[in-house]
């Protein structure tokens, strides 16, 4: 029973993760020509809103200078990655679990890719695309193919390097992270 609930609550916290997406996209293109164009120039902001950078008021805005072209970006301050276009446009943005082990911020490459493996903590992953070492400890996105034994699971004693995505997320990094694809690491 409980695998089950898990399971929707999954299903439905997927659903509503593509709604709000959705419905921000649908904003952004309903958004006058004046109002992107003042974001644009740098013009004051209206009377009665806020001179907060962008990060402040939006967790999940891309980094500055976070790079040029198709790109993954990890920000290890939000535990958050990017995936973003050709076109400079994130395509998806989503929360993740750290790793044990921190890459240093930089720019990176998928070096390596494997459909399902079991992780250095044991637990059966699937979409691991790596990206880099740190002290011989390799460094990639992966998702747990039972997010809910994963998240039950007591903190393993090994220094990991798997920063876990949703399966829907990992689903979507696989996708777009193909060997050399870049990688660009954040604070």
């Amino acid at each position: 029973m409980a695998a089950s609930s898990s399971g929707i609550v999954a299903a439905l916290t997927a659903a509503a993760l593509a709604t709000v997406g959705y419905l921000a996209h649908q904003a952004a293109e309903a958004l006058p020509a004046g109002a992107a164009r003042a974001a644009v120039t740098g013009a004051a902001p209206a009377a009665g809103t806020s001179k907060a950078p962008r990060a402040e008021q939006d967790p999940t805005a891309l980094p500055p200078d976070s790079g040029q072209g198709a790109r993954v970006v990890y920000s290890l301050r939000r535990d958050r990655v990017w995936l973003v276009g050709a076109n400079g446009k994130v395509a998806r943005t989503f929360e993740v679990d750290p790793s044990a082990v921190d890459p240093p911020p930089g720019r990176y490459a998928v070096t390596s890719r494997s459909g399902a493996v079991t992780g250095s903590d044991g637990i059966p992953v699937e979409h691991v695309v790596r990206f880099t070492s740190v002290d011989g400890v390799v460094v990639g996105f992966s998702a747990a193919v039972d997010e809910a034994r994963a998240a039950a699971a007591p903190p393993a004693k090994v220094r990991t390097g798997g920063i876990r995505e949703s399966r829907a997320d990992g689903s979507a990094m696989w996708t777009f992270a193909t060997i050399g694809r870049k990688v660009v690491v954040v604070r």
